[in-house]
């Protein structure tokens, strides 16, 4: 191992920060987001259209006993998110986990994580983009789906280009029609369970309980279920790099922390809970679109349209979040020396433009290959890309085991939110993972996915080391 990739604890962390309100960039991000714009992130960044179109396959596979799929899920996320807020309180930064291994346990780490995490994002503007494309086709059959997924590539690009409030603004509005929605939900759900909606009487637990038990497919469809929800909780941690360009990151953090317990309790568990108390998990309907079924079962008209049109803002606040956040790692990475330097350069409106452009060019490739070759070279994306998440939280909770005493010894003062029962929840959530990824072995699918994702991080990891050595042989001769 080169010299450059050894711990570094003892230095700063490099990635610059975000300049103060109203500045121009300079080479810093700009402090242009809100803590409007902040807390709708935040809440907003676990709602994702997988919970609406995707819910269904897992509620499929293991009956009433999703619930338990989603609150060991939820509650992985929870530590994760405690480690991560930990961190980024003490020390916001654009490159968030990227920036805290780079320092925690090394540049290697740094370098791999990042460039794992901005390929990950790539490849989801592709999807997002297919996705959104193919609902404004059914609605325009007209116009060719491929142009609606430039077109939504486009607007969303140039609303990122313009400046880091634009893409604060517009997720603004995107969270909070989802967040909208998933209340409405709850609220029509949770009266038609109970029998006070009209035309509806009170169901009690038959469905939890009538149709082959809680646990119709025993526990083990507890666990691959599992599998199907852990990907969905990916974007939590977006708020942590949104943060820097805030004008209180610190603050941004510790509350966005702290509520994340009860984002995922009430968004995903009590609608997830709704559900399948209100319908038979068994039904073709759930299966198709549980949401949809919900609100046909409870009389409300023009049910599948409304739906389409909230998985389409569902679509594009991944789609806005995805491009934000690749090109903020992108440009971290550059600020460290990971990525080109041009990657590191801002307008005078604090917008990495190069970082934004060669994430939307290697989305537009992804988008292509969707079209051109879905079965082959696509799936080659996805699977290389599909446990991106389980690493980047591992990641995470190595680091915070490494950072929680460089803190300790460099600023304490600066531990304003503290991982509980550390480093024992630390340890346990990583033997979580752990188990998470070995379990994915036994599903033909997970295996693919695992194999082919540690192949992309072995890519990486060798990346890492090649810049790094031709680094320090640059630094000895001009030394």
């Amino acid at each position: 191992m080169s010299p450059d990739t050894t711990t570094r604890s003892s230095r700063p962390a490099e990635a610059a920060p975000a300049t103060p309100p109203g500045a121009a960039g300079d080479g810093h991000l700009k402090a242009g987001l809100k803590n409007r714009h902040l807390s709708m992130i935040a809440i907003g960044g676990v709602i994702g259209a997988g919970l609406f179109v995707g819910s269904g396959a897992g509620i499929a596979a293991t009956g009433p006993g999703i619930l338990l799929s989603y609150t060991l899920a939820g509650a992985l996320v929870v530590m994760v998110m405690r480690m991560l807020g930990e961190m980024a309180a003490a020390d916001p930064q654009s490159g968030s986990f990227s920036a805290y291994a780079d320092r925690a346990l090394g540049r290697w780490a740094g370098f791999t994580i990042g460039w794992l995490y901005w390929f990950f994002w790539v490849v989801v503007l592709a999807v997002e983009a297919t996705a959104g494309a193919k609902i404004l086709h059914n609605w325009v059959p007209s116009v060719p789906q491929w142009s609606f997924a430039l077109l939504v590539m486009a607007v969303l690009t140039a609303t990122n280009l313009f400046s880091v409030s634009s893409y604060g603004e517009f997720e603004f509005w995107f969270a909070g029609i989802k967040v909208v929605a998933i209340a409405a939900f709850l609220v029509v759900g949770g009266l038609a369970v109970f029998g006070v909606l009209p035309d509806t009487t009170a169901v009690g637990t038959s469905n939890l309980l009538d149709h082959g038990g809680f646990l119709p497919n025993g526990v083990g469809a507890v666990f691959s279920g599992m599998l199907t929800v852990v990907f969905a909780f990916m974007g939590s941690e977006i708020v942590t790099l949104a943060a820097g360009e805030s004008p209180d990151p610190a603050r941004a953090v510790t509350k966005a922390t702290n509520s994340v317990i009860w984002r995922i309790g009430v968004f995903y568990l009590g609608s997830i809970a709704i559900v399948v108390t209100l319908l038979p998990w068994d039904s073709a309907e759930v299966l198709d679109s549980p949401y949809v079924a919900v609100l046909k079962h409870v009389g409300i008209p023009g049910a599948a349209p409304l739906m389409d049109l909230i998985v389409l803002t569902a679509v594009l606040s991944c789609l806005n979040s995805g491009l934000y956040t690749a090109s903020r790692m992108a440009f971290s990475l550059g600020q460290r020396g990971d990525a080109p330097k041009a990657f590191a350069k801002v307008t005078g409106r604090g917008v990495p433009l190069t970082a934004i452009l060669a994430s939307v060019v290697f989305g537009f490739v992804a988008v292509f290959f969707n079209y051109e070759f879905p079965d082959t070279v696509f799936k080659f994306l996805l699977n290389s890309s599909g446990a991106v998440a389980l690493f980047v939280w591992l990641v995470i909770c190595v680091s915070q085991l490494r950072m929680r005493k460089i803190i300790e010894r460099e600023s304490p003062e600066k531990l304003t939110v503290r991982m509980w029962l550390y480093p024992y929840l630390t340890w346990a959530t990583i033997g979580m993972i752990a188990f998470v990824m070995a379990y994915m072995f036994t599903t033909h699918d997970g295996r693919m996915q695992m194999v082919l994702s540690v192949v992309a991080a072995a890519v990486a990891l060798v990346a890492a080391q090649v810049v790094h050595r031709r680094r320090n042989a640059l630094a000895a001769e001009s030394s």
